[in-house]
């Protein structure tokens, strides 16, 4: 006696009748180069799949991400007629508007296409098991399989923009954000916390490579912003309310007087900047006189010309340490984890300088690693022809500072010259002091922005969404991002002001249709929902006779938090509602 037929996944209970027809999917199975088909058998997979009823077409390619994959799967999507398409690749942060716009193209509805990710969640994380990796493809291909036969057409969300911007902060990144938006014809509010222009910048006397007083640059900005008459600024101000959405924003601004004004705006570009790190008293020496920051030794450079001098005697030799509250081993002391990218070129350029302005002058590089990257590693090497030392210290044994008999001595164990130690006596020690970011809890509670481990504002994708947050319409520049140095800083600002200008100049803005939505025939309004949303887009109204919730579409995100806490399943989120998420569960839970 033969088994019974296993019932098809996605398939109605027994004893009801299918609506509609069977669905048309298209499943193309990519290959990565190797990256997923060195640990997973894809033609396996396909093969398994190709007898789905509900599959029309299946393949395998070399990279879907391709013009000739995209052709491919247009082309599949014109001949088979299909109603719907499975890309079984890589994660869906990077190539999800790829494929939209193949389906797109090849006739069929962007949002009935499904992305399963079988590269970073199978083939990188069981590159040891190539049985169980192929297995566990088809699981997720299935299961990507049944998202797609629940699918239903969805069209993008719109809605019209206001052609005015807000730019929060007036450092360079902010100045320059002001001017290009104001030149494109947009009208720019800029807010900046303190009572004047220029953030960091303009207490840096020099600017690397080029020597540009940092003063005289923030003053050409200030003066291009008072010559735009579509650019309002508002200094010793804060936000202190956001309201809206995308293209249709109301913040509130507190002036430096205590009042209160509303604008509206389409769109804003945050950039509050950084502040410089400040080492706690005893690090590295500090708080002893003679040892200083970077920014406090680029004061003293830009004091004056002729022989340097501090508190009245001629400096002849300084050591510079680098990494100070930077890179810092995670859990440990005052430092941050990561890189803070200017510091190694900005010390090779201020000892460059110290050279030039005084002959004779000694100084040490303490180093971890020099990062001159790019162009920079020029600034580097006439460091070390001015007669620059750099000695090489390892993470675990950092220089101790220590004043003997009223001099100050550094003593580090160089790597350069096989571990062997070396006391500098030295007339200055100065810190290569990091970046770290503003204190900004307010702003980002307003916001609702996303704040990244290392406190800096975090973007949605460093490589495909770089400017943008998770807040639609909000963007942002320089180094509120991250470290940066200033041509950094202004490149990352030019790409917040062309998407903003994009959303603004065109008129409208489409989002995408992914948001909850709510049953108001099962509602019966508890306000969990309310509480659970994390953007505000849930609010009370009145329907059918009762208070039920509503979902602002163009404040939704899509991210689900109020359907698990609805008690009466009243809450669904468009493209994964409870007939998909089941089926998609059902799928990864049948045996292959």
């Amino acid at each position: 006696m033969s088994d019974p037929p296993k019932p098809v996944l996605g398939a109605p209970p027994e004893g009801q009748a299918e609506e509609g027809p069977r669905r048309k999917v298209g499943v193309f199975l990519c290959q990565c180069g190797g990256n997923i088909s060195d640990y997973v058998d894809t033609e396996e997979v396909r093969k398994r799949l190709a007898g789905d009823p509900r599959v029309a077409h299946a393949e395998v390619q070399m990279f879907a991400c391709s013009d000739a994959g995209q052709q491919a799967i247009v082309q599949a999507i014109r001949e088979k007629k299909l109603d719907g398409i499975v890309v079984a690749s890589c994660s869906p942060k990077l190539h999800t508007q790829t494929f939209r716009a193949a389906a797109r193209r090849g006739g069929l509805n962007a949002y009935e296409y499904t992305q399963a990710n079988v590269r970073e969640q199978d083939s990188w994380a069981h590159t040891h098991d190539r049985v169980g990796a192929t297995e566990k493809a088809f699981a997720i291909t299935r299961a990507a399989l049944a998202h797609t036969a629940g699918s239903h057409p969805l069209e993008p969300i719109r809605s019209e923009t206001a052609p005015s911007a807000l730019v929060i902060g007036a450092g360079v990144a902010g100045l320059r954000a002001a001017v290009a938006l104001a030149d494109l014809g947009i009208s720019v509010h800029v807010v900046e916390r303190e009572k004047r222009p220029g953030g960091q910048v303009a207490r840096w006397a020099r600017l690397f490579p080029n020597s540009r007083s940092g003063p005289e640059v923030i003053e050409h900005l200030v003066q291009e912003v008072s010559r735009r008459e579509n650019i309002v600024t508002f200094t010793g101000a804060e936000v202190v309310s956001k309201e809206g959405h995308i293209g249709d924003f109301t913040v509130g601004i507190r002036t430096e007087s205590g009042e209160k004004v509303s604008l509206k705006v389409g769109a804003i570009v945050v950039a509050t900047g950084y502040e410089p790190y400040l080492p706690p008293k005893g690090e590295f020496g500090y708080g002893e006189e003679g040892v200083l920051t970077l920014p406090e030794y680029e004061e003293l450079l830009a004091d004056g010309t002729g022989p340097l001098v501090y508190h009245g005697r001629a400096v002849r030799s300084v050591a510079y340490v680098y990494c100070v509250g930077s890179r810092s081993p995670e859990g440990e002391g005052n430092g941050h984890t990561y890189c803070s990218r200017y510091c190694c070129s900005a010390t090779s350029f201020a000892a460059v300088r110290t050279s030039g302005r005084v002959s004779g002058v000694q100084q040490y590089h303490l180093f971890r690693d020099i990062r001159t990257y790019g162009k920079y590693e020029a600034l580097y090497q006439k460091a070390l022809q001015g007669g620059s030392v750099f000695l090489r210290y390892s993470e675990d044994a950092p220089p101790t500072v220590r004043r003997e008999n009223g001099q100050l001595r550094v003593r580090v164990k160089d790597l350069l010259t096989e571990g062997e130690e070396v006391e500098i006596p030295t007339d200055l020690v100065v810190l290569v002091t990091g970046m770290v970011p503003r204190e900004n809890a307010t702003l980002t509670d307003v916001l609702k922005l996303a704040v990244g481990a290392d406190g800096f504002f975090h973007e949605i994708h460093q490589k495909l969404r770089p400017v943008e947050t998770v807040v639609d319409g909000v963007f942002v520049a320089g180094a509120a991002q991250g470290p940066k140095n200033v041509s950094e800083s202004v490149a990352s600002t030019l790409a917040a002001v062309a998407k903003t200008a994009g959303i603004l100049l065109k008129g409208y803005v489409d989002l995408d249709p992914l948001v909850a939505k709510v049953d108001p025939s099962l509602c019966k309004w508890c306000n969990a929902c309310l509480e659970a949303c994390p953007y505000g887009a849930v609010e009370k109204v009145e329907a059918e006779g009762k208070a039920v919730a509503r979902v602002e579409p163009v404040l939704c995100k899509g991210e689900g938090a109020c359907v698990p806490v609805c008690p009466a399943q009243a809450i669904e989120v468009e493209g994964y509602t409870h007939v998909q998420v089941r089926s998609m569960i059902d799928a990864l839970a049948e045996e292959g």
